[in-house]
């Protein structure tokens, strides 16, 4: 793809400088998704609109089992901005510090964030069988596109690439034996959190927020499309709650009170629990050691164990996942 700068016309096109391959950025040699750059014309057979596909429910249309995992629970927002992944990260880490056996799933294709927050830079490496070994950091197991392809490079992918990155990212990867599988989702009510439904059978799905109406009004539509997907909602987290003063730990709500809590009460779902706002939060998913590796004594911490504490309870009570109750 050329992108043409102020002062190009279509006549330097005549002019194409020769293809230099080697300063093309590298991906993972066993990474199967294509590229954005092998995107541009049409495709040989074109996919219908998207208002065109009816969504079926997950068990209709599921076919990657993965049994040796208990629980597979999506992590998902209806807008960006509301410190999804940074729960998800935080949230991995507590199960894991109380016991489980977690992975970490970065299904975020367009922004995979988990790279910097867990600190991880790295490719993963391949089995003789030819799947890829999960990194692990912070005693979680980890996988993202993000590992496998340059930073630099956008992920400019139709839903089919989609469809099939999200799947390898399940069948092409030795998670072996865990409690828990987190997967992070991108924002909004889009193709990844459809093509997951379609591969797997999810446990159920967290709904994370912040106060304020413009972020709950998002939280809604994000519970119509798990409900009309068949995903169970196992509860909503609210994140960004308060600002507690570091000094005399008064709480400040600087944006709305229990938007979040009064939110789960309307559509029946468990309410995990309130995150408090700080900086030494982003500090630590940029410096890549999450606030509950690096400052477990924190509050925000101890707020994060709370909600990981409030999960296990709800799955508990679930019993077998198969008997979550659908909203």
């Amino acid at each position: 793809m050329r992108f043409l700068k102020k002062g190009d016309d279509k006549k330097g096109d005549d002019k194409k400088p020769k293809s230099q391959p080697e300063s093309e950025p590298k991906g993972h040699p066993d990474l199967k998704v294509i590229s954005g750059s092998q995107i541009s014309g049409r495709q040989p057979q074109q996919q219908p609109p998207p208002q065109q596909q009816q969504p079926q429910p997950q068990s209709q249309q599921q076919n990657i089992t993965l049994p040796n995992i208990k629980y597979k629970i999506a992590v998902a927002s209806g807008k960006g901005g509301v410190g999804k992944s940074t729960v998800a990260t935080n949230l991995a880490i507590s199960l894991a510090n109380a016991g489980g056996a977690v992975g970490l799933m970065d299904a975020d294709a367009y922004g995979p964030s988990i790279p910097t927050m867990m600190g991880v830079q790295e490719q993963p490496k391949v089995s003789p069988e030819r799947k890829l070994i999960p990194l692990v950091r912070h005693n979680i197991k980890l996988m993202s596109i993000g590992f496998m392809v340059p930073e630099e490079q956008a992920m400019i992918w139709r839903g089919p690439m989609l469809h099939s990155s999200i799947r390898q990212l399940l069948s092409d990867v030795e998670w072996g034996e865990l409690d828990y599988l987190i997967i992070d989702l991108p924002p909004g009510t889009g193709d990844v959190a459809l093509s997951l439904t379609q591969a797997i059978p999810l446990t159920g799905a967290l709904i994370v927020t912040t106060p304020q109406d413009v972020a709950l009004a998002d939280v809604r539509r994000g519970v119509a499309m798990f409900e009309r997907l068949g995903v169970p909602i196992l509860g909503i987290i609210e994140n960004m709650s308060y600002f507690l003063c570091p000094h005399c730990n008064e709480k400040t709500e600087i944006f709305r009170k229990d938007g979040g809590k009064n939110t789960s009460e309307r559509f029946g779902v468990a309410f995990l629990g309130q995150i408090p706002l700080d900086a030494e939060v982003c500090t630590a998913g940029d410096l890549g050691v999450p606030i509950v590796a690096g400052h477990p004594e924190s509050p925000q911490s101890e707020a994060f164990g709370t909600v990981a504490q409030e999960l296990e309870t709800v799955l508990e009570e679930s019993g077998d996942d198969d008997e979550l109750t659908i909203l």
